[in-house]
């Protein structure tokens, strides 16, 4: 048998040696663009493998992100919320980028792979630019906060499937208990340094806190159960009725959960309240901009630059704000005289406002009718998709109302993002407490949250392949929501908004972008009160005064993030124009389309990079 083996090495290293012989001999004939290309994909290779092991690692930080990919690694874990954790994570990234730059040769990438590589560096020195200002950012306010979120987390994103998943779930209700008593601590911390959120914002928080201990188990004899017991009850009697578990083990789980939920949810969540309570008599009546803060005016450039990806100053994107407020102001004139209405803008502004032929009825009904028609537009647009795309999402899209415990009166419509691998759909959430709103906005609002708009945009991003996961995942605001106003417009030339009055709507949702880069750099570096942001607003909008409030506070407390809408959008129409006057006749829209789109999320000008790439390459073709 040795002798065999023996006999079996001699023969493979010597055709090896042979192999080895023949390769060398034909590489002195190979074309020297031919080896360069070769060493690209091999060392392109090598680094999408690297990256797909640092993202394992960088999700390993955060079981909540793990748990929205729809897998189940640390199932029952809840993210380490803490500033040190935070401080952790971005050592990891500054290591992460240390290594990248040490063993692999950029030159010798191919294009593709440049632009992952550029990618991960730029989200880490983003990350380190913003560090020193982590105290800056608002902990808990009434927009994205983890009070509210945290239980919504659980509530939508953690399946159970078997005993084991129900299990976690209550481990993880002890987690949420943990993360708030961290996050607690940074709220503190940030103001005995002065940093706090406007008192409305206190307000905000003291509600959606008081709103998860509202019912049953922490209300006896209530006649409702809160929202994360009526969740994990059904949750547990799910599994009951698929046979994965008997009445015994539902009565055990059931006891843990509601154990879990008086013993770590329920006093933290008391904490959190007493504390924002007793601490807003500190807040001033009065909102303030981030500016007025300590640190404030670097803290806002540093954000600005950070959601638009571009380099802009507070003053540039000011009057940006301000030429395209005008520019729509014309347009909305425009159909006003289209219509034959014969008063001024701002009496048409609030007929569109006012005119009950504009609303839904205030009741279950009017809710369920919106929701309809809203799929309507969105199923006639899709039929009309594969003609300007090329690439088309295959995860479903469903529409639904905000859960009861965070639903807000104005609140704005939102996506949520499916799973990569189609298990969970893509959602488009809309607040719908009351319908006492002008529904003008709704078809507008459909393909920015749904298709053309963030449901194809993001779930096209989750389902490509050949490039790295951590591509898939990455979010730019400016180009996120620059895409999902550019397919407001886009909607308009494929055949949407047949009602001019339904047009009149998008415009108002363009005006609305364009007014927020006049009212959150007015707010945060020109020292605008609120009251001077809602005049501007109800001057050149004819949105709703309490949808005004509602999303000049959103501005208030989460500065920055409502630029990156108009400067995405404007930087997409540049670079659609540009194509366009450079390609002539070869100008193609699903190319242009698929080139914006299938490499995932990017910084402006990385994404600006690419569409060069593909001018120059339609040129040749």
């Amino acid at each position: 048998m040795r002798l065999v083996i023996f006999i079996l090495a001699v023969t493979g290293l010597l055709a090896a040696c042979e192999q080895k012989a023949t390769s060398s001999s034909q590489s002195v004939v190979k074309d020297p663009g031919q080896l360069a290309e070769e060493k690209a994909l091999s060392e392109s290779e090598r680094l999408n493998r690297w990256f797909d092991k640092k993202f394992a690692e960088e999700l390993s930080h955060s079981p909540i992100w793990t748990t929205q990919l729809g897998r189940k690694d640390n199932y029952d874990q809840i993210d380490d919320l803490s500033e040190q954790a935070e401080i952790e994570l971005l050592k990891w990234r500054e290591e992460s980028v240390a290594e990248l730059k040490a063993i692999f040769d950029y030159e010798a990438l191919s294009a593709d792979a440049r632009v992952s590589y550029d990618v991960w560096v730029y989200q880490y020195e983003n990350a380190r630019a913003l560090a020193p200002y982590r105290r800056n950012r608002y902990v808990f306010t009434q927009m994205q906060g983890e009070q509210s979120m945290l239980p919504n987390f659980l509530i939508n994103y953690h399946r159970v499937d078997d005993e084991s998943d129900m299990w976690a779930y209550i481990k993880r209700i002890s987690g949420i208990s943990r993360a708030i008593n961290q996050l607690l601590e940074r709220a503190k911390v940030a103001a005995a340094e002065g940093v706090r959120p406007p008192r409305f914002a206190y307000d905000g928080v003291i509600e959606e806190a008081s709103n998860q201990l509202q019912g049953e188990p922490f209300v006896s004899k209530s006649n409702k159960d809160a929202p994360l017991w009526s969740d994990a009850k059904a949750k547990i009697e799910a599994l009951k009725k698929a046979e994965k578990i008997d009445g015994v083990k539902a009565g055990e789980l059931n006891a843990a959960a509601k154990k879990t939920l008086l013993e770590n949810f329920q006093p933290a969540y008391k904490e959190l309240i007493g504390w924002f309570a007793d601490d807003i008599e500190n807040t001033s009546a009065t909102a303030q901009g981030v500016g007025a803060l300590p640190n404030g005016e670097a803290f806002y450039n540093l954000t600005l630059a950070s959601r638009t990806t571009v380099n802009l100053t507070a003053d540039e994107i000011h009057n940006i704000g301000l030429a395209e407020v005008a520019r729509i102001l014309e347009e909305m004139e425009a159909i006003k005289q289209q219509v034959g209405f014969e008063g001024s803008l701002k009496e048409f502004f609030a007929l569109t406002k006012n005119d009950r032929q504009f609303f839904y009825p205030d009741n279950d009904d009017g809710r369920t009718s919106y929701i309809n028609d809203t799929n309507i537009f969105l199923d006639a647009i899709k039929a009309k998709l594969p003609q300007y795309f090329g690439l088309l999402p295959r995860a479903d899209l469903v529409v639904k109302r905000v859960e009861a415990f965070r639903e807000q009166d104005g609140g704005a419509a939102h996506y949520s993002s499916g799973t990569p691998d189609g298990s969970r759909p893509g959602v488009y959430y809309m607040h719908l407490p009351n319908m006492n709103f002008s529904s003008l906005n709704m078809e507008s609002t459909a393909y920015h949250e749904g298709n053309p708009g963030h449901h194809m945009q993001i779930s096209i991003a989750q389902e490509l392949s050949g490039v790295p996961e951590f591509r898939t995942q990455i979010f730019f605001t400016a180009y996120v929501e620059g895409w999902g106003l550019y397919a407001e417009g886009l909607a308009k030339e494929i055949g949407a908004f047949e009602n001019p009055y339904m047009d009149f709507g998008r415009l108002t949702l363009e005006v609305w972008r364009a007014i927020r880069l006049v009212v959150d750099t007015g707010i945060h570096s020109k020292g605008w009160s609120e009251e001077r942001a809602i005049q501007y607003f109800q001057d050149n909008s004819p949105l709703g005064d309490s949808k005004i409030r509602s999303e000049v506070r959103r501005y208030i407390v989460w500065p920055g993030q409502a630029t990156g809408y108009k400067v995405g959008m404007l930087k997409i129409l540049e670079l659609r124009e540009k194509a366009e006057t450079e390609l002539g006749d070869k100008f193609d829209i699903r190319g242009f389309h698929d080139t914006v789109l299938g490499g995932g999320a990017l910084p402006l000008s990385i994404l600006e990079r690419q569409v060069d790439s593909w001018i120059g390459k339609m040129k040749q073709s």
